[in-house]
């Protein structure tokens, strides 16, 4: 098999309305309905990174322990949408902390030097706002 890329990548939705609220509306994504009822785009850029985060880093990343807490929803994946400098990172947090999400990790700065903020979905997806220098081109 010769994987060349991530063709899509998209939550499963349960909440039709939570769903769109947060991605069309609150994420600003440029989704389109065709047809009924399927909200996509295909107007964003590729996927920069495919990995496989396991639970105790992404706990550790957001936590800063090794323990997902267990009054929150454990992610089954996680999404990162890159923005284009870290303090867009920091008014993208202001924006849904206002809209009414749970900010989960407030924008910091990764070892790795990946500006990070992180909350859950609707759907209990582990989702990022970012900036790291080294997926832009400039």
């Amino acid at each position: 098999m010769d994987v060349k890329f991530v063709a899509g990548f998209g939550p499963i939705v349960r909440d039709d309305a939570a769903s769109q609220a947060f991605y069309r509306d609150d994420l600003a994504l440029p989704l389109h309905e065709s047809p009924p009822g399927y909200l996509h785009t295909n107007s964003l850029g590729g996927v920069k990174a495919f990995a496989l985060w396991r639970l105790t880093d992404a706990a550790q990343s957001t936590f800063g322990n090794t323990e997902w807490p267990a009054h929150l929803a454990v992610p089954q994946a996680w999404l990162e949408f890159e923005l284009a400098s870290p303090e867009a990172v920091t008014e993208g947090e202001r924006e849904l902390r206002a809209a009414g999400h749970e900010i989960l990790v407030a924008t910091h700065v990764e070892p790795w030097g990946q500006t990070t903020a992180r909350m859950l979905s609707p759907e209990g997806m582990l989702v990022g706002l970012s900036y790291f220098a080294e997926l832009h081109d400039d």
